[in-house]
């Protein structure tokens, strides 16, 4: 319990940052993405709705953008490493390029069969999916070096 008073402000810190993952999921509807309402319907069925290629492109990379800053404040809060941040930076960079050109391809060169992928390749897009991802990878190396460097 002491360890955790500690903490304490590193984890108000923590639960601040994760209350403003939330916020940008509860206002997820002033983000344009005519997907938002294709998948919470019967979307197996369905084609892909009518959208604006630049507007969807520029609403994901701006949810993209917020949830990643945010996720990495998380990781600097919880790690305390410039580096690991940096790393981190990277990562989302070089993952948003993979998966926007994974996202579009789908919508511009499949049929209706890829829909499930397009459902989870866009979940990662408009989702802090990576910090879950992070969070526990980092912790484990971590405690992987320290352990190697007592050693």
């Amino acid at each position: 319990m002491q360890k955790l008073l500690n903490y304490k402000k590193e984890i108000a810190l923590s639960l601040m940052l994760v209350f403003l993952l939330a916020l940008i999921r509860m206002f997820e509807e002033r983000f344009y993405d005519p997907f938002l309402a294709y998948f919470r319907s019967d979307y197996m069925e369905k084609p892909f709705p009518q959208y604006d290629s630049f507007k969807l492109f520029f609403s994901l990379f701006l949810r993209y953008s917020l949830n990643s800053l945010i996720s990495i404040a998380i990781i600097q809060v919880l790690f305390k490493d410039l580096g690991l941040s940096k790393f981190a930076g990277i990562l989302y960079l070089v993952f948003f390029i993979l998966l926007i050109a994974v996202f579009f391809s789908i919508l511009s060169f499949s049929d209706q069969e890829n829909n499930l992928l397009l459902f989870y390749v866009r979940r990662f897009l408009i989702q802090p999916l990576f910090l879950l991802l992070f969070v526990p990878a980092f912790f484990y190396q971590n405690k992987i070096s320290k352990k190697n460097n007592n050693s």
